[in-house]
C-alpha cells in the first residue's frame, strides 16, 4: 500500500476516568469509571484519516512494553502502515491521563515516553514514505526540532503540509510558517500562538490574520460549538457546526484534522473537506473515548445533510 496521508506524531495510551467534575488543586474526587484507550494526537489523526477514506502511514515511537504493542496492533487493525512505528528499548510508551466530567469537558496530563525519541534521524529513515504522500500532518507532541524538520522536508517535496499546533504553549518558530499550507488550531491554541483572545468567529479572524501575516498559507480555527473559521489571504469563511449532543469531546479536533486531510487527499475542495471534517468531528463527540469515538466514511455519508 502506498500511503497518500502520512502522520508524523505521537502515540499514547489514554488512561481515562470519568468524574462528576474536574478536581481542584489538592482535591481527591471519587471517579465513576476507568478505561485504557489507544490515543495520542498523531495516532488519533492516523486512525481518523484511515477510517475516513485515506491510505495512511504513521511515523512515531513507542516504548518496548505492552502499551506499545497494543498501540501498534490498534493501528494495524485499521489498515495503517506501521513500518515506521519504532519500539524504543528501555523506554515507556507515552501515556495521557484524562479526566472527563459530567459536562463532557476534559483535563489531560501527558507523559511523552517513546514520543520523545522521534528524532529527525528517525524520520529520515522513512523519507520514502514522505516522498510518496500527498498530505503530511504534524502536531506538537513530539520534539519541536523534529516537527520543524518534517515541515521543511515536506515543503521541499512539494506535499500538502498540515500542522495541528497542539498542545501549543506559545508562538511557533518564525521559520516554520512558510512551510505550512494549513495551520489548524483550536481557540486556546490560536490564543497561545498569537497572544490574542480567541473565543468567537470575529476574534478567530483576527488571530488568523496575524498568523497569515507571519507567513502561513491558510488557517482553520476550530471553535467547537461555534463551528470553524477558514481564512486565506483573500477571504474568511465561517462554517457552522453540526448540532449534536456531546458525550465526550476527546479527539474531536484530531477527527477533524484526519477527516479534512483524507478529503483533501481524495481531491475534494477545501470547503468540502472542512464540512466533511466537521461532520466527522461532530459524530465523534457523541461517543466516548479517543480512537473508539472516531467515525467511518459510511457514518459521515449517512449523516443528514
Amino acid at each position: 500500500m502506498q500511503a497518500n496521508v502520512v502522520i508524523v506524531g505521537s502515540l499514547n495510551m489514554d488512561l481515562v476516568t470519568r468524574a462528576p467534575r474536574l478536581p481542584r488543586a489538592g482535591e481527591t474526587l471519587a471517579g465513576q469509571s476507568f478505561v485504557t484507550v489507544p490515543g495520542g494526537k498523531g495516532a488519533n489523526q492516523a486512525v481518523a484519516a484511515a477510517r475516513l477514506g485515506a491510505k495512511v502511514a504513521m511515523i512515531g515511537c513507542v516504548g518496548n512494553d505492552a502499551y506499545g504493542e497494543q498501540l501498534r496492533a490498534a493501528l494495524l487493525a485499521e489498515g495503517i502502515d506501521c513500518q515506521a512505528v519504532t519500539a524504543v528499548a528501555g523506554e515507556s510508551t507515552g501515556v495521557a491521563l484524562i479526566v472527563v466530567d459530567d459536562s463532557s469537558q476534559n483535563a489531560i496530563v501527558i507523559v511523552a515516553g517513546g514520543n520523545g525519541h522521534v528524532a529527525p534521524a528517525v524520520v529520515d529513515r522513512f523519507d520514502a514514505l514522505l516522498s510518496q504522500a500527498q498530505v503530511v500532518i504534524c502536531q506538537l507532541e513530539i520534539p519541536v526540532e523534529t516537527v520543524g524538520h518534517v515541515l521543511k522536508r515536506s515543503r521541499e517535496l512539494g506535499k500538502i503540509v498540515i500542522l495541528n499546533p497542539a498542545p501549543a504553549v506559545g508562538p511557533l518558530p518564525d521559520d516554520w510558517y512558510p512551510w505550512i499550507d494549513y495551520l489548524i488550531p483550536n481557540e486556546s491554541e490560536a490564543t497561545a500562538l498569537t497572544g490574542l483572545p480567541v473565543d468567537s468567529v470575529t476574534t478567530a479572524q483576527a488571530a488568523a490574520a496575524t498568523l497569515m501575516k507571519a507567513g502561513v498559507g491558510k488557517v482553520i480555527v476550530t471553535l467547537g460549538e461555534q463551528g470553524a473559521l477558514f481564512a486565506t489571504q483573500a477571504s474568511a469563511q465561517h462554517f457552522a457546526a453540526p448540532k449534536v449532543q456531546a458525550v465526550d469531546t476527546t479527539a474531536a479536533g484530531d477527527t477533524f484534522v484526519g477527516g479534512f486531510a483524507a478529503a483533501l487527499a481524495e481531491g475534494k475542495s477545501e470547503a468540502e473537506a472542512i464540512r466533511f471534517g466537521q461532520v466527522a468531528a461532530a459524530l465523534s463527540v457523541t461517543r466516548s473515548g479517543a480512537q473508539p469515538s472516531i467515525p467511518t466514511v459510511e457514518d459521515v455519508q449517512g449523516y443528514p445533510s
